[in-house]
């Protein structure tokens, strides 16, 4: 591993996504999104996942130069389309209006539709924490991999959701995690290099529970906890598409294959939670936290992770070596924007 910094990753990231063919509007809001990514130690939605990016624009999965379209239907609602470009983009479109509806009316929500894979979600509700605000949100992508609730044939995406809560003494606490047992990316990354998963991710083909994370891409992915878990990724499904008009994920081609879009859906709700509350809610939270990891020895997720970014931020962002001398050769070599 090296260290490469933040200004210079993004920079490179930014450099990339040009070359493919996005916009420089669109390339930032990326850059942005992916190095947090690998700043917080999520190295496979971080600078390894610029490939699908990059891939996506040559191969007309995501038009790098789509203009999101913003409108604002009530004071607290927004929604965007994002015209198949990346939903990073339309969040830092609508950012500005979202945060202050938020502020001024307690709540607001925000959909994106029509856009390529969202990535990390914990970025968004993470940014939503820097003005105070509490994030959920929810997504959902191509090609339907997850099977719901009684069924063996794929019906979702891995359906995440993520959940952020601010905090003045340090870094948010952060939830974000799939519907599904894991990440589809992790299923990726174990097909190509040939290692096993675990039991309970999937079923093959032939609806038999596998290790084979090949098979596990022929067949279905698994819910976490069952039925629980497949009806968390309903629930999420009718957020992210049913309430955007995005594809549903049955619908939705795929991210990361094709020549179309997978136009599926991003809604984010933020909340200013000391308008409910009617008083501080920071100092109310820090006493519970406080009594949750001193009393119970409770682990508060995203909190040491934010630590550690912050450490890299002055440091240097940590990547393979492997990595980023790939990443170097593919700038220098350069790729016609035609």
């Amino acid at each position: 591993m090296i260290r490469v910094a933040v200004e210079s990753a993004e920079s490179l990231v930014v450099e990339l996504l040009c070359q493919h063919g996005a916009s420089s509007a669109s390339a930032r809001s990326v850059a942005r999104a992916i190095v947090e990514a690998q700043l917080q130690g999520k190295p496979n939605v971080g600078l390894a996942h610029l490939s699908a990016y990059l891939d996506s624009l040559k191969e007309g999965r995501a038009d790098g130069q789509g203009e999101p379209i913003l409108e604002t239907p009530a004071p607290a609602v927004l929604r965007v389309d994002a015209r198949q470009n990346f939903p990073q983009l339309s969040f830092d479109l609508a950012c500005d209006a979202f945060v202050s509806a938020a502020q001024t009316c307690g709540i607001a929500v925000l959909g994106i539709r029509n856009g390529y894979t969202s990535g990390e979600l914990g970025y968004y509700v993470r940014r939503l924490t820097d003005h105070g605000l509490i994030g959920l949100g929810v997504t959902n992508a191509g090609p339907a991999v997850m099977a719901a609730s009684g069924s063996t044939t794929p019906v979702f995406c891995t359906n995440p959701l993520a959940f952020a809560v601010p905090r003045k003494s340090g870094p948010p606490l952060v939830i974000d995690q799939s519907s599904s047992a894991t990440a589809l990316v992790k299923i990726l990354k174990a097909a190509e290099a040939n290692e096993p998963i675990p039991e309970g991710w999937a079923l093959d083909s032939s609806g038999q529970p596998t290790r084979d994370a090949k098979e596990a891409l022929r067949g279905v992915f698994l819910a976490f906890g069952g039925e629980r878990g497949a009806n968390l990724a309903l629930m999420v499904e009718l957020l992210a598409a049913g309430v955007t008009g995005a594809n549903w994920s049955v619908d939705a081609p795929a991210f990361n294959a094709g020549e179309r879009c997978p136009g599926t859906g991003l809604l984010l709700i933020a909340l200013q939670p000391d308008l409910l509350l009617g008083g501080d809610f920071d100092a109310r939270c820090e006493a519970y936290f406080t009594r949750l990891a001193e009393d119970h020895h409770a682990h508060l997720p995203g909190i040491q992770r934010g630590l550690a970014a912050q450490a890299f931020r002055e440091r240097g962002v940590e990547v393979s070596r492997e990595l980023w001398d790939r990443l170097q050769e593919l700038r220098q070599r350069g790729v016609p924007q035609s």
